[in-house]
């Protein structure tokens, strides 16, 4: 009999259970999972609706085409980005324990790859069509991956600013690829984005306030009261509001848009001051849900009523 050693044991003798393998289907799910696919698509709407309007209902065909799919590529991997970074917080708390890196689906290089390969290809997209274009984009990557969640995520609640800001970036570069720079308008409605975050942000980390705190993420409940940030959310809906109006001014909106936009933006505030005057988690919830929507309708409403 050989005297030779043994070979090393198997990973299950050693107490070690290798993850299942994963089916092809599944990895894909996972990877179309990264991208948050109705993020992606909202911040994608803007974008377009604000080219459109900018162009006057004008804009060639095939521009719109590779205009959404410079929006699609740059957004999702952007957003992918942001899940790799972010892997160790997810693992703790409970509302992300489900996203594909955490469970496992792809390791954090496959993640990382797949998020630069689209990046960058929406980047080089979005170059190809105008410089300017992709300046600006190339510009919410920085808000976003570099200040946002490699900076400020883990610091301060304010983080949320920058994190608006890079949100949008999308409608500010429809704008400039339509007129070729930044102006009034542009600068409104990036800050139409940045003034319809909290709504979208501060009321989930009201509701999962002590799924942030488990995992370290400052927040503006959690740093300044739930009081202080519902009124906080209600405010900035209030200034939301005028900034939109103030864009369907530039613009030249037609008026039933005017009026539609002005409702909807009263349905908003009204939800906040719900919010505060009956704080409740569905209060909450039905505002985050709200959100959305809203931010949806008012640039499909801006789009529509400028080019009629």
């Amino acid at each position: 009999m050989s005297n030779s050693p043994l070979p090393p044991a198997a990973p299950e003798s050693a107490g070690v259970v290798p993850r299942p393998a994963v089916s092809l289907g599944a990895r894909l799910a996972g990877y179309f999972a990264l991208t948050k696919s109705k993020q992606t698509l909202l911040l994608y709407a803007t974008g377009i609706c604000a080219y459109i309007v900018s162009m006057g209902g004008q804009a060639p065909h095939a521009h719109v085409l590779l205009f959404s799919l410079a929006l699609l590529l740059s957004i999702s991997g952007c957003t992918v980005l942001n899940m790799v970074f972010d892997r160790d917080i997810d693992a703790v708390m409970e509302r992300t324990r489900s996203r594909p890196l955490v469970r496992g689906v792809m390791n954090a290089r496959q993640a990382a790859v797949f998020g630069v390969v689209i990046s960058l290809a929406g980047l080089a997209l979005a170059f190809a069509l105008r410089w300017q274009t992709g300046v600006v984009i190339a510009m919410g990557f920085v808000f976003d991956l570099g200040v946002y969640t490699l900076w400020l995520k883990r610091r301060s609640p304010l983080s949320i600013i920058f994190g608006g800001i890079s949100g949008g970036m999308p409608a500010l570069a429809g704008r400039v690829l339509a007129i070729g720079h930044v102006d009034l308008v542009g600068i409104l409605f990036v800050l139409s984005i940045l003034l319809w975050i909290p709504s979208h942000i501060v009321t989930l980390s009201i509701k999962y306030a002590e799924d942030y705190q488990r995992a370290g993420v400052p927040v503006w409940p959690n740093v300044y009261g739930e009081r202080s940030a519902r009124y906080f959310i209600a405010v900035s809906n209030l200034l939301n509001a005028l900034v939109l109006m103030a864009c369907g001014v530039l613009l030249g909106i037609a008026w039933p848009a005017m009026v539609l936009l002005l409702l909807s933006a009263g349905a908003m505030i009204g939800l906040a001051g719900w919010g505060i005057v009956r704080p409740s988690e569905r209060a909450t919830w039905v505002l985050f849900k709200a959100a959305s929507m809203y931010m949806l309708l008012s640039f499909l409403l801006i789009t529509f009523g400028g080019i009629l």
